[in-house]
């Protein structure tokens, strides 16, 4: 049995980023599992729970049968109810407990892509009941196990890991919605070209150029004249579109040149993960 080659890079970046995620949390005391992330609610318990959740949904496993808690402030509609159920019922769980479960799910789970023989294209049920194809599925679950593993290395004060295989899956998942995000979200004018200049563990220069219907592309050509520049460095960038901290408190990371109000527009609609 084979792994298609169009999958592998995804299974080695899903397995080298959790199984970080595993050597971070093995050997934490019992009260660091509850130290605050970058994600609303969430501790460092709750987000590695969130991890072994959906990683057991794709594994096939039924979800629990689990009322929440009418008083989580972070829980404003039905994706974060959705979410939050994998989350709240491993709320009491200990760390030894939460260690041996993720080691478990990364076992069962390594072994299913292991094993894995369907196409990339085969689609299959994902979050929520939506159905994608194999390879999107995956690619998912690579965007969402690094961002997790960047939360898990903030709360704990143990960077790493930005210029891992995932952070390459991250980079070319996110740079499409750049686009939408400056167009439609920030209201570019027509006819304007918008440059993102990210240095650091991953680097790139991308141009959003608006068209007369109002309609933004991306590609990798330098504008000569960007009605906004915006530079900052990778984690910075990643923070800003996946959401983790308002955009005013990482601002003297970020260089603006240009108009100044599109680029507070555009920062400010840049977060397009839920």
């Amino acid at each position: 049995m084979t792994v298609h080659s169009k999958l592998q890079p995804y299974i080695d970046a899903w397995t080298h980023s959790i199984e970080a995620i595993s050597e971070l949390v093995s050997p934490l005391a019992e009260g660091e599992w509850n130290r605050a992330t970058d994600c609303p609610g969430w501790s460092v318990r709750d987000v590695v729970s969130h991890v072994i959740g959906l990683e057991c949904e794709a594994l096939g496993d039924p979800r629990p049968i689990h009322s929440l808690p009418r008083d989580l402030y972070h829980v404003t509609d039905e994706f974060s109810r959705y979410m939050e159920v994998q989350v709240d019922v491993r709320r009491c769980h200990t760390g030894p407990e939460m260690t041996a479960e993720l080691e478990y799910t990364i076992i069962r789970r390594a072994r299913q892509l292991r094993n894995e023989t369907r196409e990339p294209e085969t689609t299959v049920r994902s979050l929520m009941g939506k159905e994608r194809t194999l390879e999107e599925s995956l690619r998912l679950r690579v965007f969402d196990v690094w961002v997790h593993e960047q939360d898990i290395r903030r709360a704990l004060g143990k960077p790493g890991n930005l210029d891992s295989p995932a952070a390459s899956v991250v980079r070319d998942f996110l740079l499409p919605q750049l686009p939408k995000v400056v167009a439609k979200k920030a209201s570019a004018p027509a006819g304007s070209a918008v440059v993102f200049d990210v240095h650091g563990a991953v680097e790139f220069m991308r141009t959003v150029r608006v068209d007369a219907e109002g309609t933004g592309t991306i590609d990798g050509s330098v504008s000569l004249g960007p009605v906004v520049t915006l530079a900052m460095d990778w984690e910075t960038f990643v923070r800003l579109v996946c959401g983790r901290g308002r955009p005013e408190a990482l601002m003297e990371r970020v260089k603006v040149d240009g108009d100044r109000e599109l680029a507070d527009a555009i920062l400010a609609a840049l977060a397009v993960t839920p």
